[in-house]
């Protein structure tokens, strides 16, 4: 692996050729014009990798692209304008009428609705399996299955699967192995390390880490890239503009510092919660009685700031009464911001025309931001103690 400080900070960005300007210039150009025709056929060669048409490369979406996939331990890699396009991306090129997915189970919910609503019209099917059971992982496996999908940890439950028995299963079946890897970010996990074959980011997260970007990342083999770019990539035409990729190049400016800060602060709020005696179960995959915990500090070097609470409630409205005490939480989907973010699941139940969701009443997923953890533990201290089980 190229030097990390390196790769976020020098990588990729050839200063001379933009009057020595230490950041890179945003190429806010749609066209891109040749001197002859024989330059031109020769882009047309590999458009991946010349500048032709902003809808295919634009250079600073480039520069943003040599980056993530250095960050990743890949051959190349493609930016896309949301994760969910980079999902669908990753997963339409590697199918076809007929074929099959195994995917693990409460995946990211638009991988979901990819699979069950979208593929299917197509004639691809799919399992969902439990992803922490090799045994039932393999089971899952037929003979048209084309597609092992990961998410290690996920974001719901934070289950983890084990990812080189899983790359050592699929390279058994032939498999193409694609993980969202949106919980760890590069700097805490490197699946294609361990053998996974795509990896997928919503970049929106830690990578851009300013809440100012919707943003996707698919990294990979040079071969993989390339096919996926030719089809997927130019005829949906799922880009990100050279202004927000400027912006996630600034965001990988500081990605190790606020990884770090933030894996540090969750640390010292997840221990102090579990001791809680309203709180029935932190669920974090660092936390000594998470049920994983081994399996996750072998493949992680740290967790970041995504952890879960289930509440000592009795009711829905107890637990709306506790979310109203808080003062220093924002109420809001996403994470991996300045900011730190609580979302009760509660709110997904009760809402005129849809399925109540399955995750249960009294879980509330938090996400640490930057701010001081003590700041934090002082809002979650007076909302806790002024929450009364049972009223």
């Amino acid at each position: 692996m190229k030097d990390l400080s390196d790769i976020l900070l020098h990588y990729g960005e050839d200063r001379q050729q933009y009057f020595n300007a230490v950041c890179p210039p945003i190429i806010q150009s749609s066209n891109f014009v040749f001197s002859s025709i024989a330059d031109f056929r020769k882009a047309l060669e590999s458009e991946l990798d010349q500048h032709i048409y902003t809808r295919g490369n634009n250079p600073t979406v480039q520069i943003l692209r040599k980056k993530i996939a250095a960050l990743e331990g890949a051959e190349d890699a493609l930016i896309f304008g949301s994760g969910s396009a980079a999902i669908a991306a990753a997963m339409i090129g590697n199918l076809k009428t007929g074929d099959h997915v195994v995917c693990v189970q409460s995946p990211y919910s638009w991988t979901y609705n990819l699979l069950t609503k979208f593929l299917s019209r197509f004639g691809v099917s799919h399992r969902f399996v439990d992803g922490k059971d090799m045994q039932a992982i393999e089971a899952a496996i037929q003979e048209n299955t084309r597609i092992l999908y990961l998410e290690s940890p996920n974001t719901a439950n934070f289950d983890l699967q084990d990812l080189p028995a899983c790359a050592t299963l699929a390279n058994k079946h032939g498999l193409v192995t694609i993980i969202d890897n949106s919980y760890c970010s590069p700097i805490f996990q490197r699946p294609i390390d361990m053998g996974i074959d795509l990896v997928i980011h919503s970049g929106t997260k830690y990578l851009n880490g300013h809440s100012d970007v919707v943003v996707g990342t698919l990294a990979g083999s040079r071969a993989q890239i390339e096919k996926i770019f030719t089809s997927e990539y130019m005829t949906l035409g799922a880009i990100i503009s050279p202004h927000d990729a400027a912006l996630v190049l600034r965001g990988l400016r500081t990605l190790e510092l606020r990884m770090h800060r933030v894996d540090k602060s969750t640390k010292i709020i997840t221990d102090w919660l579990s001791t809680h005696p309203k709180i029935e179960r932190v669920l974090y995959p660092f936390h000594k009685d998470f049920p994983q915990v081994d399996l996750a500090r072998k493949q992680m070097s740290g967790c970041g700031g995504l952890f879960s609470i289930l509440l000592k409630a009795e009711n829905i409205e107890e637990v709306e009464t506790f979310f109203g005490k808080l003062n220093r939480f924002t109420l809001a989907v996403s994470w991996g911001g300045h900011e730190s973010l609580a979302l009760p699941f509660c709110a997904f139940r009760k809402i005129p025309g849809r399925t109540d969701t399955s995750v249960p009443w009294n879980l509330i997923r938090f996400y640490i931001g930057l701010e001081d953890p003590d700041w934090l533990l002082e809002d979650l201290r007076q909302a806790l103690g002024s929450f009364e089980l049972g009223s």
